[in-house]
């Protein structure tokens, strides 16, 4: 009805989990627990924090892992897509661009600065 073959579905049920994967499966428990840990740390750290726990591995795999799992640091970057458009003005342009004043006190300039927090903007 499914259309298997016997062989490899026999040669499963004698070994369903390969060493590989098991081995995966502790570098990636090793990982959760310092990613646990210390929620700050990007990849770069926790390979290290996972080698002192004894489950040595490549930067790339633990990148690998984190990826796949959705452990990252929590002070990543936000990326924008190449092709977006930045938003409306904040505010609307009374002057005209136009920045010449005849006189004192007619025409006031300020910047407005605002930078993100983990609370919002400031």
């Amino acid at each position: 009805m499914l259309k298997l073959a016997r062989q490899p579905y026999y040669r499963w049920l004698t070994n369903p989990v390969t060493t590989a994967e098991l081995v995966e499966a502790y570098r990636a428990n090793a990982l959760f627990d310092a990613h646990r840990d210390d929620p700050e740390y990007g990849h770069r750290f926790l390979v290290d924090e996972a080698r002192d726990a004894g489950q040595p591995m490549a930067r790339r795999t633990a990148w690998r892992i984190c990826s796949a799992n959705g452990w990252f640091s929590v002070f990543s970057k936000k990326h924008r897509g190449k092709n977006t458009r930045p938003g409306p003005p904040v505010h609307e342009d009374h002057v005209g661009r136009d920045f010449t004043a005849s006189a004192p006190n007619e025409l006031w300039l300020a910047d407005i600065t605002e930078h993100r927090t983990m609370e919002g903007k400031l």
